[in-house]
């Protein structure tokens, strides 16, 4: 595992320290490079990182922490970087100290200043628990451990250090940025006077650097020169602030590029800061409009940002702040006023309740994968609209947002988030009404993906009361769904197919609520299975997949290729159960959906188990325990579900040997989810699983 962010542009010096820290790294479990924001602190753990990583650790994991405003959710996001499925009621941050507990992980966290406390203490906590764990932390304060070494990052030198007559990094920076800015530059013996003039000013903090070499697009070097040390002077007077030079150099600096902006791109700049973890044109749009900056004119102010380097271009046609530029952005949106802020926050919030709600109509279509992509890109901003409708005490909303949310919470595997979110957003108010059953929905979704069937049918039960007296066909389908599933989970199964046999058939119908058919009818075939009626089964199965390939829809597919591999392995056609536990296993895999894979996974364990290659069927129960270990209850808590793993592990256990079935269990709890997908999906039964 790596997941260190993609580097845009060089990177340029830090030679002396990244030879000092690799040292330090090796040397010491704890490291944290302090520093003045864009000092280039995260640029540099990143390099360190991938430098260093790959020797002492066998995985990299960097944790990006500024999108991240609520100190609660700092293990779920820990989850998410780790790629950790977790639907559990277990603490988030235990979760991930089990994990590490026998890795040799180097874990880094970018942008700790806002959360100092919390990091600090889940950093002690993985460190005691996790003697393979190496944490390299970013932050403008130490996280004020015991055993914690630090490293205040530097400016770039305006000069060679030992050879005054040498360019430093800091001119290097403000050259290589220059000719992106303007191709046409070359730092000859006329231009590095001006240069290093430049660096000097700019104490060599390489933010101040790319943003004043970014000008040189409009106005030439030595004009530049000029305008700058006249800028800064007069501000860096001006300014109220007290503190080091450098934290006044680098207020000044942004303060001058915030002058050199037109009143729209400042008024941007301002109502872009609402936005956490990035945007696209679209929600720029929405949320820069408004008085003076019509939508139109949002594009060109847009693109006025990016040509200033105050907002980069990302891959997929995406924009982002850097967070000393976006903590600016949001100090000058203060100065606005109160309602400048309310109104950029609510059109953040309007603009990600109308993804959500477009996201929940299309989910059932052909666009679903597409769908899964923007929900899980957009998931930082999905949170500060939750956060802020919390905040408001604004419940409709909230209630509202959860509920279109649900593909977020279930289907993409972030139950925990989604509970609880929909939890608080109930609480705020209990207003009848469509929003209200919303919230009912998403609550409920998120408990059964759990295995919490007490809570499943408590909430199909309010949701029932809330839609009386006069329900539509579509509520009732979705209360049937909760309820059934609930019982059926429970091993309650007379009574959840008599709650189907008494829920509409809605096959075809489009609209609210439009997914309970599908996930409905995979429950009457799971229902048929674990009555012992396999034949019908498998006739509910593939009348389910035919309605998912006529909308196109695959998630829901995939859960009748579990059902169908379930009946199969009933029928006594394990090749056949095998093909469909594969192809579960790979489109469950496209959504993040670990709960079907671990099922599919122990499914294609009971096949492989007939087939003969117990060797590989009990490595696959182990594979599949280790990811129950995540999940909340295994099986889902189902005591049938439990009883059929219990058997394919008996079937296995007297062909095999307990011994020889002990080593391949225990080579399976080995792998971690990604390894345990590629190995399952590498059995050789010629399904296609694309």
């Amino acid at each position: 595992m790596e997941t260190l962010p993609v580097e845009a542009t060089q990177f340029i010096g830090r030679e002396a320290e990244l030879a000092y820290l690799d040292q330090e790294l090796s040397d010491h479990r704890l490291l944290t490079l302090t520093g003045v924001g864009g000092v280039g602190k995260t640029r540099l753990a990143a390099r360190l990182a991938l430098r260093t990583g790959p020797r002492l650790a066998d995985a990299v994991c960097f944790v990006p922490l500024s999108p991240l405003h609520d100190p609660t959710l700092l293990g779920n996001v820990l989850l998410e970087e780790l790629r950790l499925a977790d639907n559990s009621n277990e603490d988030a941050t235990d979760v991930v100290a089990q994990w590490l507990a026998d890795k040799r992980v180097l874990l880094v966290l970018d942008t700790c200043e806002h959360l100092l406390d919390d990091c600090g203490r889940l950093v002690r906590k993985l460190l005691d628990v996790a003697p393979g764990l190496r944490v390299l932390a970013t932050s403008r304060q130490p996280l004020g451990l015991a055993d914690e070494h630090r490293f205040m990052v530097a400016p770039l030198p305006v000069t060679a250090e030992g050879d005054e007559g040498r360019p430093g990094d800091a001119v290097a920076l403000f050259a290589d940025r220059a000719a992106l800015a303007s191709p046409s530059f070359r730092l000859g013996p006329a231009e590095r006077g001006v240069a290093e003039a430049v660096c000097r000013h700019l104490d060599g903090i390489p933010l101040a650097i790319e943003l004043a070499a970014a000008r040189l697009a409009e106005i030439p070097l030595e004009r530049l020169g000029s305008l700058l040390g006249d800028r800064l002077d007069a501000l860096t007077a001006a300014d109220g602030h007290t503190g080091p030079p450098r934290h006044r150099t680098l207020r000044a600096t942004m303060g001058w590029s915030h002058e050199l902006c037109t009143p729209l791109e400042r008024l941007l700049w301002a109502r872009l800061s609402v936005f956490s973890g990035g945007f696209d044109p679209a929600g720029a749009r929405v949320v820069g409009r408004g008085g003076p900056l019509g939508e139109n004119a949002v594009s060109g102010a847009l693109e006025g940002l990016v040509a200033k380097s105050l907002v980069r271009r990302r891959p997929g046609g995406r924009y982002d702040m850097l967070d000393t530029v976006r903590e600016f952005g949001a100090s000058w949106l203060e100065r606005l006023g109160p309602e400048e802020v309310a109104g950029a926050r609510r059109r953040h919030r309007d603009f990600h309740l109308e993804l959500a709600r477009r996201a929940d109509a299309g989910w059932m279509g052909r666009e679903q994968e597409q769908w899964y992509e923007r929900l899980v890109t957009e998931h930082p901003n999905f949170r500060m609209a939750l956060d802020f409708c919390l905040e408001t005490r604004d419940g409709p909303a909230a209630q509202q947002l959860c509920g279109h949310l649900w593909i977020l919470w279930f289907p993409c595997g972030f139950a925990r988030e989604g509970r609880r979110y929909a939890e608080a957003a109930l609480a705020l108010s209990e207003r009848p009404g469509p929003e209200y059953l919303l919230g009912l929905w998403a609550r409920a979704t998120a408990a059964l993906s759990q295995g919490d069937t007490e809570t499943g049918l408590k909430v199909a039960g309010m949701f029932r009361e809330r839609t009386l007296p006069a329900p539509s066909p579509a509520q009732v389908m979705a209360a049937s769904y909760l309820e059934s599933t609930s019982l059926c989970l429970m091993g309650r199964l007379s009574e959840a197919a008599d709650v189907l046999d008494a829920a509409p058939d809605l096959r075809g119908y489009i609209g609210p609520y439009d997914s309970a058919w599908c996930l409905s009818t995979a429950g009457r075939a799971l229902v048929h299975v674990l009555s012992g009626e396999f034949a019908e089964a498998a006739v509910v199965a593939r009348r389910l997949k035919e309605e998912c390939g006529r909308r196109g829809e695959q998630w829901s597919h995939t859960w009748a290729s579990w059902a169908a591999a379930l009946a199969a392995n009933g029928q006594g056609r394990p090749d056949e159960a095998a093909r469909h536990a594969l192809a579960t296993i790979a489109g469950k895999s496209r959504f993040r959906d670990r709960v079907g894979v671990a099922l599919a996974v122990e499914a294609l364990a009971s096949s492989l188990s007939t087939l003969g290659e117990t060797r590989r069927a009990a490595r696959l129960l182990g594979i599949a325990q280790r990811m129950w270990h995540g999940l909340g209850r295994p099986q889902l808590g189902s005591p049938d579900l439990v009883a059929t793993r219990h058997r394919t592990e008996h079937r296995i256990r007297e062909t095999l040997g307990d011994r020889a079935y002990d080593e391949q269990y225990a080579a399976g709890l080995e792998m971690d989810t990604a390894d345990g997908i590629a190995y399952s999906l590498a059995t050789e039964t010629g399904v296609d699983t694309r």
